[in-house]
């Protein structure tokens, strides 16, 4: 068989690349190894595809090569995509920090893909695996297991290694390394951070307990600093706060977290202390949840004392501590437990217009794949279908 087009991944820059390119009469095979389409997209946000956000600035995505984004996320924006979804009648809702969801299920999403997909003549092959790709006159020829599949151009949209249970594998990364093009080191993005267990031992109590922090690693360009909801696990910490952060961490480095964000707490204490008959639990409970407030005094030896019988001194010590605490994480949950994979193709081996290789004429990488990782809430959905689109525009 012989197409214009072969894309290799049906995910959502897959897609989303597919339907631009056949919508604009090109002949598109669109080809995935898995038997059920777009398994990321069905589980994302709870099951209800936190599909993009209000805005998406390019200081929102991580990259060896911050620029790169620029251009690919102003030619389609999250209103382009919100566009698409109103006219196939797709209810939705926002919630906080400009994360927009679909109202029922993330199902609505796939369907309106799909639906583009064949729009635009798309010819589908799944499930079937790509054994090889390998150039042959001006084009290519992929070797896979419904047969040989010939196309003038090539498109990786295979996504990254995030989330392996769902099939997710490094075809991508490989594939770009056998054309000759760089690869910034990859590794798990958006996912929990875990500590040695002995030192975690006394923590792991603490299962459960949530909080909006502040959070923050790294110096200067490779900073980051989030206000965030925290959740402590058995292994370590999770939620929306140590998601984003562990974009940023570097192994070895330590992660600083303030605990009563726009509070502040050495004031707080010193403040309530005149003619206060309370214990210091009671008070600090009333400024953090009550099993991290016991746990913290018990550490410091303040568990049970009268605030009256604290001086200053102590309790300014004691609010600076839960406002600058500082710990070095032993690692990641790793990628099954990832949203995403940080690093991919380098970005500089591509053209930002089209997303082609500058080595390789007519083959493309999009998406994931890519060195380019958005921040928790819809920004790699964004990435994905402006990647895609800029990329079916140009095929």
């Amino acid at each position: 068989m012989s197409f214009d087009v072969a894309v290799i991944g049906a995910g959502a820059a897959g897609m989303m690349c597919a339907a631009v390119a056949g919508q604009r009469g090109r002949r598109v095979v669109l080809i995935d190894h898995a038997s059920r389409l777009a398994e990321k997209i069905r589980i994302s946000g709870g099951g209800r595809c936190n599909f993009t956000n209000r805005e998406t600035p390019p200081n929102a995505y991580l990259s060896a090569n911050p620029q790169f984004c620029r251009s690919p996320l102003a030619r389609y924006t999250p209103q382009d995509f919100l566009a698409l979804v109103r006219r196939h009648r797709i209810a939705w809702h926002e919630k906080h920090r400009g994360q927009l969801f679909c109202d029922d299920s993330s199902e609505a999403i796939i369907a309106m893909l799909r639906a583009e997909c064949d729009a635009g003549g798309v010819a589908w092959r799944m499930p079937c695996s790509v054994e090889a790709v390998r150039t042959e006159g001006e084009g290519y020829v992929l070797d896979t297991s419904s047969g040989p599949i010939r196309a003038a151009r090539v498109v990786v949209a295979t996504g990254g290694m995030a989330i392996p249970q769902l099939g997710a594998t490094d075809f991508g990364l490989r594939l770009a390394r056998q054309f000759g093009l760089k690869i910034i080191e990859p590794r798990p993005a958006l996912v929990p951070l875990t500590f040695d267990a002995q030192q975690w031992a006394g923590w792991s109590a603490l299962s459960g307990v949530a909080l909006e922090v502040d959070i923050a690693t790294g110096k200067g360009k490779t900073a980051g600093q989030f206000r965030e909801d925290l959740l402590v696990t058995h292994r370590g910490l999770s939620g929306p706060a140590v998601l984003q952060i562990s974009s940023y961490w570097n192994p070895g480095e330590p992660i600083a977290v303030d605990l009563a964000p726009g509070v502040d707490l050495a004031e707080a204490l010193v403040q309530a202390k005149p003619g206060s008959r309370q214990q210091i639990d009671t008070v600090l409970a009333g400024l953090l949840p009550r099993r991290l407030a016991d746990h913290w005094l018990a550490a410091q030896g303040l568990a049970g004392k009268r605030l009256a019988d604290l001086g200053d001194k102590a309790l300014r010590a004691l609010g600076a501590s839960l406002q600058a605490w500082s710990l070095v994480p032993t690692g990641t949950a790793g990628y099954r437990k990832a949203e995403v994979m940080r690093g991919g193709v380098d970005t500089r081996e591509l053209n930002q217009q089209d997303m082609q290789s500058r080595r390789q004429p007519g083959l493309y990488f999009i998406g994931e794949t890519v060195d380019v990782t958005g921040w928790l809430g819809g920004y790699n959905f964004q990435w994905a279908w402006a990647s895609g689109a800029a990329c079916g525009q140009a095929l």
